[in-house]
């Protein structure tokens, strides 16, 4: 599943972080991260899945386009 920036941005806003403590949490530049949330620049498949998994590991769940749209919650496991 692909993650998209609006995914990106709406799950930093569930976990209340900035983009600095994403880019900590994930090893990936805040540069590159603040040109894909705002469509400035792809990001490449390596970097959306060091994005993807950080925030898996955080407490997010991504939910797959479904009719309703692709999106983003907090897993019910999350402690």
């Amino acid at each position: 599943m692909k993650v998209s920036a609006a995914q990106v941005r709406a799950a930093r806003g569930l976990l209340d972080i900035s983009q600095q403590e994403l880019a900590d949490l994930t090893k990936v530049s805040l540069r590159t991260i603040v040109q894909f949330e705002r469509g400035l620049k792809p990001a490449s498949e390596s970097i959306l899945q060091a994005l993807k998994l950080s925030l898996e590991v955080a407490g997010i769940e991504f939910i797959p386009e479904n009719g309703g749209g692709p999106g983003v919650r907090l897993s019910r496991n999350q402690s």
